[in-house]
């Protein structure tokens, strides 16, 4: 991670924004520490538990996101601790929130290090150590088990760091295609590695206030709804794609799923559009801004090019829906995620038919595989938690005076990673005006959301600790 905050330097340079000192020393302190944890690492030998994975994951991910205030402290750019740590969150989580009212007054150096850690947790930290240092590979299976929910170890290949390895490279190319393609579009190279960065995270940080809406280029913004997108799928499901699988791809019930709520709720939002006169710059606009908002809340990016709250109430409420979604398991995006929709949807109709007939044995399937009982509970379970998670934030945020709706937008938001929110913390607004409590709240529900809940909740139970 110091290795990458380096990158920010020669950008800072070349774009003489004045802050490659605090890069160079936010660097220089996270190479010190990571040699100084790498070198201990190396005197030690054994395999990891499970519990001591999933410790390490919690703890690897909170030291990486103290890390990542470094460059704000050093610039000085943000006024309170409370700031700090939740745009550092917001940033290694991929959330997107932001408290900067006015981001393109900020250092460049800084916002290129703001976006590239939207890219580092967009694949995620441990994915990222197994696929560049395979040496740290010991424990690797447990690691990756304790990071990911999506079954990607069985769809690729039995090794963990062949898998992080091909995810990588997926993960790299994409970036530089989306790079290329915007820079050719028309944005400068600076705006469009930031953008590029942060699009294949689902992060959606940007560079100008205006966020995306900054371009109202279709030669710019299809092209981010189109790698949004494929953000969004399995990277497990694209691997099969890129390597020539196109009728597996195809026939992946969960990329089904996601195409047809792509396409059924683009076309919903269009069409309320239509039916109350939003169309005065004209269909193919109309529609882009429907596609665009669509797509950028289902895959938890966060993108803006348009207010939707400032369009009706029914889309305002349809949008926060989307907040609970999420795009495909083993995507980069957040949220509930399809996958337990729809096995929770299937048992939950199912069920009507174990009621009529009692002694048949009728299983759940997911893309003609059986699926375990044990991960129907996990997932009855893990939504049980997030609705429950959901009220206490709520709960707990009204102690601040806060509206309702905004409570209920913010806390929505951060759980599931997706950045703007409803009421004063619309896609327009920012969160720079509540208080440094809320906002350290508001922060740690992101890394509980970015994490899938369990990680991080199991480390808080008795049992955790116990050593049998």
């Amino acid at each position: 991670m110091g290795m990458l905050m380096a990158t920010g330097v020669p950008v800072s340079l070349i774009m003489e924004s004045g802050d490659h000192l605090a890069l160079i020393g936010s660097s220089l302190i996270t190479i010190a520490v990571g040699s100084g944890l790498w070198y201990y690492k190396f005197r030690t030998s054994g395999t990891l538990t499970r519990r001591e994975a999933y410790f390490s994951v919690f703890f690897t991910w909170v030291m990486m996101s103290l890390a990542s205030t470094l460059p704000y402290v050093l610039t000085g750019s943000l006024d309170s601790w409370a700031d700090i740590i939740f745009e550092a969150v917001s940033g290694i989580t991929t959330t997107g929130a932001t408290i900067m009212e006015d981001i393109e007054s900020m250092p460049e150096g800084l916002l290129y290090w703001r976006s590239m850690t939207q890219w580092i947790g967009g694949m995620g930290i441990i994915l990222l150590g197994l696929a560049i240092f395979p040496m740290l590979g010991m424990g690797g299976a447990e690691l990756f088990v304790a990071e990911n929910s999506g079954n990607l170890a069985d769809r690729i290949h039995p090794r963990v760091k062949e898998i992080a390895k091909w995810l990588w490279i997926i993960y790299l190319g994409m970036t530089a295609a989306l790079f290329c393609i915007l820079w050719l579009a028309g944005m400068g190279w600076y705006d469009a590695i930031n953008h590029a960065y942060t699009t294949l995270a689902t992060g959606g940080f940007s560079t100008k206030n205006e966020s995306v809406g900054h371009w109202d280029l279709p030669a710019i913004q299809y092209p981010i709804i189109l790698f949004m997108i494929l953000s969004g799928v399995n990277y497990s499901v694209l691997y099969m794609g890129f390597s020539g699988k196109l009728k597996r791809f195809a026939r992946d019930e969960e990329v089904r799923w996601y195409a047809m709520m792509l396409i059924g709720l683009t076309a919903l939002v269009f069409t309320l559009l239509m039916i109350h006169n939003y169309d005065a710059n004209g269909l193919e606009k109309t529609f882009r801004e429907a596609l665009f908002q669509v797509t950028s809340i289902l895959t938890t990016t966060g993108y803006a090019t348009a207010d939707y709250t400032a369009w009706t109430p029914a889309l305002t409420m349809i949008f926060f829906i989307m907040f609970f979604s999420g795009a495909c398991s083993g995507s980069t995006s957040g949220s509930i995620k399809l996958t337990r929709h729809i096995l929770f949807l299937k048992n939950t109709l199912l069920e009507f038919k174990r009621i009529i007939h009692p002694r048949a044995i009728i299983p759940v399937k997911l893309n003609g595989k059986t699926v375990k009982g044990k991960t129907m509970t996990n997932i009855i379970i893990f939504l049980l938690i997030h609705i429950f998670l959901l009220v206490f934030g709520i709960i707990f945020i009204s102690f601040f005076g806060i509206d309702f709706q905004t409570n209920f937008g913010i806390v929505g938001s951060a759980i599931n990673n997706i950045g703007p929110a409803l009421g004063s913390a619309g896609p327009t607004d920012n969160y720079a005006h509540f208080p440094g409590t809320v906002k350290v709240f508001l922060a740690f529900y992101m890394l509980l959301g970015r994490l899938e809940l369990f990680t991080v909740l199991v480390i808080f139970t008795p049992y955790f600790w116990k050593r049998n």
